[in-house]
């Protein structure tokens, strides 16, 4: 997600790594030492850590109507997540399948799996406002853009760093730039989406940060348009298990449509 899948990788989007060596200060202690590709690589490590499991509510706003779905999400390293609907009942089963660039949509009531063309990329994933791009791009972020660090301040007892992502000239992305602000512990707080004309166009914002499995985590994310602020989608994460044993048959497509989790 991912942060969905980046956050989910959202989810969310949506890693683990080390970027910094063991024996390096705090951020906060020594400024000097963060570069703006740590920051970004580190934000994505600290919410997926080498491999994660969740479980999680995605609650999709309109001004005339609300829905929820209860999900579990697994994923390992950067490139391979699961995401399987659990309820409600009439939306039991439905999957997203990421492995590498390719990406599969499982729904139970056709007994169809479907693979996601990049005429596609650009819909809603799952009716949300989420797009299937936004689930899929997995580290995307980190391989077609360049970094600058462009503003950093102090407030609620942490540092928060603003990095601006600009692709390089023949990346195969959507958007002009992307900025990220991530906090001090690693948490990235916000992520807004620039089109190439220079306009804001949506954004992916923290409501809640807390301890899960012993890391930060940002475990309630809201993402919605600029010019529709009565639409947006909240992703609550309940619980979330990191460095866990992946099974080898996890991320195929017979898992996808015969769960064996």
């Amino acid at each position: 997600m991912r942060a969905f899948l980046i956050f989910l990788n959202l989810s969310l989007c949506l890693c683990s790594g080390s970027v910094f060596s063991a024996n390096d200060a705090s951020m906060a202690e020594q400024p000097a030492s963060v570069t703006a590709d740590a920051l970004v690589r580190k934000a994505m490590d600290n919410w997926r850590g080498l491999s994660s499991y969740s479980q999680m509510t995605m609650t999709v706003h309109r001004p005339d109507w609300e829905r929820s779905t209860t999900m579990s999400a697994w994923s390992q390293g950067d490139d391979q997540s699961l995401v399987r609907v659990t309820a409600p009942k009439r939306d039991v089963g439905n999957g997203t399948l990421l492995n590498g660039k390719n990406m599969w949509t499982y729904s139970p009531k056709v007994n169809r799996i479907i693979k996601i063309p990049s005429s596609m990329m650009n819909q809603s994933w799952m009716g949300s406002d989420f797009s299937n791009r936004d689930v899929s791009k997995a580290t995307d972020i980190l391989d077609h853009y360049d970094h600058v660090l462009s503003q950093t301040e102090t407030k609620d007892a942490h540092t928060y760093y603003t990095i601006t992502s600009t692709p390089h000239e023949d990346a195969p992305v959507v958007w002009g730039k992307e900025v990220i602000t991530v906090r001090d512990d690693f948490v990235m707080t916000r992520h807004e989406f620039w089109d190439q004309d220079n306009q804001l166009v949506k954004v992916m914002q923290a409501q809640q940060v807390t301890m899960m499995d012993d890391k930060p985590v940002a475990n309630k994310i809201r993402m919605g348009r600029v010019d529709q602020p009565d639409e947006w989608t909240l992703i609550e994460t309940h619980t979330i298990d990191f460095d866990i044993d992946i099974p080898g048959n996890l991320f195929t497509l017979s898992n996808l449509r015969n769960p064996r989790d």
